[in-house]
């Protein structure tokens, strides 16, 4: 009779293999550590002992400026975090349905398709830096009536619209992604072409470019730092009010390190979800 699975064991050999993988694995556990030791530590003795450390240290890198700007900056660090929150959902809807637009194939459609094109083009044409300055101070200069002439809100609109441009081809190259036979079964199915694409197409395309995404949206939260330039009170011109005052930069690094300890979560987050994708390509999943 066929033994049971319960009784099988791993031969000799192959409690071999798992040991010698087991040994190489620790070795080369033991040698990327020692090397990573050496080499930071390296570099931190030669900054330690550059001519001008003593002087950046004081300028950038006092303690008790820290102390003193860290209240300020955060608290003005909020308003990054709020226009983050705003702008991320806004982005999301604006640049699927410039991508759905500029997806269509019907001739009645095609001046959807040519704005679509002329907006993506546009959009990225312009620097976000140069088109955050343009609507923060250019649209509240005309006066318009019914619109509101508050920096904040144009500088967050400016962001948006850079953005929505690049997560809209994104979005096209997933949905470009799907293989013509899942829209053909649908069809089949007795799907319209609205039906389809709503529950067929973005479904597994947004499920496609989701690691993409999340990368734009770490830069995005960089970019927030940008709303700055138009006289908006954020954390980066509170650091940068400190600094003009003190004659010391250390408000700058404070600022640097909340958008890294927002920023770096998710780009761990978004190399997991990368690697996660990837596992289930090669297994089919997909």
């Amino acid at each position: 009779m066929p033994a049971s699975p319960a009784a099988w064991r791993p031969s000799e050999r192959e409690l071999a293999r798992r040991a010698e993988r087991r040994r190489l694995h620790v070795r080369r556990s033991g040698t990327a550590s020692a090397s990573t030791v050496v080499v930071f530590a390296l570099l931190g003795l030669g900054l330690v002992l550059s001519p001008g450390w003593e002087r950046v240290q004081e300028t950038f890198f006092s303690w008790s400026d820290a102390k003193e700007s860290f209240p300020l900056v955060l608290e003005a660090f909020w308003l990054n975090v709020r226009i983050f929150l705003v702008a991320e959902p806004a982005i999301l809807v604006l640049a699927l349905l410039v991508a759905i637009m500029r997806g269509t194939r019907s001739a009645w459609l095609a001046p959807l398709r040519i704005v679509a094109v002329g907006f993506t083009d546009v959009m990225r044409g312009i620097p976000t830096l140069l088109l955050v300055v343009l609507l923060g101070f250019g649209v509240p200069a005309l006066e318009l009536q019914g619109l509101t002439n508050d920096r904040l809100v144009w500088a967050t609109v400016a962001l948006i619209l850079s953005y929505s441009a690049y997560v809209a081809e994104v979005f096209r190259a997933g949905i470009e992604s799907i293989h013509p036979s899942q829209i053909a079964s649908a069809r089949a199915l007795g799907l319209g072409p609205v039906r389809t694409l709503r529950h067929v197409v973005v479904p597994q395309a947004v499920r496609r470019v989701v690691p993409p995404l999340l990368n734009d949206f770490i830069s995005l939260q960089k970019d927030t730092a940008l709303v700055s330039l138009v006289g908006v009170y954020d954390g980066v011109f509170a650091a940068r009010d400190y600094a003009s005052y003190n004659f010391n930069y250390t408000s700058l690094v404070v600022v640097a390190l909340f958008f890294i300890v927002l920023t770096v979560p998710l780009a761990r987050f978004t190399d997991w979800l990368q690697r996660r994708v990837a596992e289930r390509e090669r297994a089919g999943a997909l």
